[in-house]
Order: C-alpha cells, then sequence, then structure tokens
C-alpha cells in the first residue's frame, strides 16, 4: 500500500509541475453504504467534510487533466429502538486520504463535468454507539476486522465557476472493490458511496 500511496503522490506532484493552476478545496460529505451481504442492516446517510488540493493541467481545448489529493471521511449510521434502553444510534465514520485522477470537460467558460478513477487509502476506521445518556467509542483495525487498506472506485460531477479564483462542486464517487468485512452486522460487508459539496480556491 505505501508504494501505491507514493506513486499516487508522485503523479500528482508531477502533475503540478506542469499545471496551469493549483488550488485548495474542502466541504461536505454525504455518505452511505451499498450492502452485499445482510439485507437486514439498514443504513442511513451520514455527514462527514472532505479537504484537499487539485490541480488543472491543459490537454486540448476545452479538456483538461485534473488530479487531486484529498482527505474524506466516509461512513454510515444506524438507528433504532431497544426493548429496554430506548432509541440507540451505532456510527461508523471511515477515513481516507483519496486520490481522483480526472478528466475535466469544459462546457462553458463557467460550467464543467468531471469523471474518473480513484484510489482510497483508508488511514482509519472508528465507531461509536450512543443509547440515551451512555456512548461508547472503538478503533477498529483493519488486520482484525479483515478491511481492505485501499481501494479503487469512480467519480463523476460537476463544477461551477463563481470568479476567477472561486469554484464550487458537486459529485457522486463510488467504490467498485468491497470492503472486504467479515460479514457480521457490526462490519458487513459494502461499497462505499458519497455525494460530495465543496468550495474550491485558486491560488
Amino acid at each position: 500500500m505505501k508504494k501505491v500511496m507514493i506513486l499516487a503522490i508522485g503523479v500528482l506532484f508531477a502533475g503540478a509541475a506542469n499545471a496551469q493552476s493549483i488550488g485548495v478545496k474542502g466541504g461536505l460529505n454525504f455518505s452511505n453504504i451499498i450492502k452485499t451481504g445482510d439485507s437486514d442492516f439498514n443504513t442511513e446517510i451520514k455527514t462527514g467534510f472532505n479537504a484537499g488540493i487539485f490541480t488543472v493541467i491543459p490537454i486540448v481545448k476545452s479538456l483538461d487533466f485534473a488530479p487531486e489529493l484529498m482527505f474524506s471521511q466516509k461512513g454510515y449510521k444506524t438507528s433504532g429502538n431497544s426493548l429496554l434502553g430506548g432509541p440507540n444510534e451505532y456510527t461508523v465514520t471511515t477515513n481516507f486520504i483519496e486520490l481522483p485522477i480526472l478528466a475535466k470537460i469544459n462546457a462553458t467558460d463557467k460550467f464543467s463535468i468531471v469523471v474518473g478513477p480513484q484510489v482510497s487509502f483508508l488511514t482509519s476506521t472508528k465507531e461509536s454507539f450512543t443509547q440515551g445518556s451512555d456512548s461508547y467509542q472503538n478503533t477498529i483495525r483493519a488486520e482484525n476486522d479483515n478491511l481492505k487498506k485501499s481501494l479503487f472506485g469512480g467519480v463523476v460531477g460537476v463544477g461551477l465557476g463563481l470568479t476567477d479564483k472561486v469554484s464550487l462542486h458537486g459529485r457522486y464517487a463510488l467504490d467498485f472493490q468491497k470492503n472486504n468485512g467479515d460479514g457480521t452486522n457490526e462490519t458487513p460487508v459494502y461499497k462505499n458511496q458519497v455525494y460530495q459539496v465543496s468550495l474550491g480556491f485558486k491560488f
């Protein structure tokens, strides 16, 4: 995994050396999972955040190469009612370093479409359980729960230039690979999916 991450970061910085623009971006994630195991395990959208850097490298007219290096917070939550304890909520938060390798299609001077693959590197997984005034938190070790440390996926989205320096972005990202969990209610087998909204600022 370390070799893949070093290669991925190298791609970004090699692109940055030839970039027409470099900037930072950040915003909100609305994540959930697509289950491939227990159909009775119902999940809800979890809110997280994303932040990172981007580059834009012109290729031909109306088409750019746009790699990014992002921190992205994903996961899911469930809620219900126990027989004795009342309402409860269980939340899983997964943190990733991601490298989207995107083609940026400039439909107009202000509006663009992006599409491409991305590699996601799992940095940490945490779970929390709340029932009434009681709460519990735990860090999940990838090795113990048989979680993959890197995942391949895809991204599609749109961008809108608000000014010469500021842009608004909306995206959908999906992992093509399963998390490779052990298939229990605590760590179900699933694929991550996330809707993202962010603001970008060019230097």
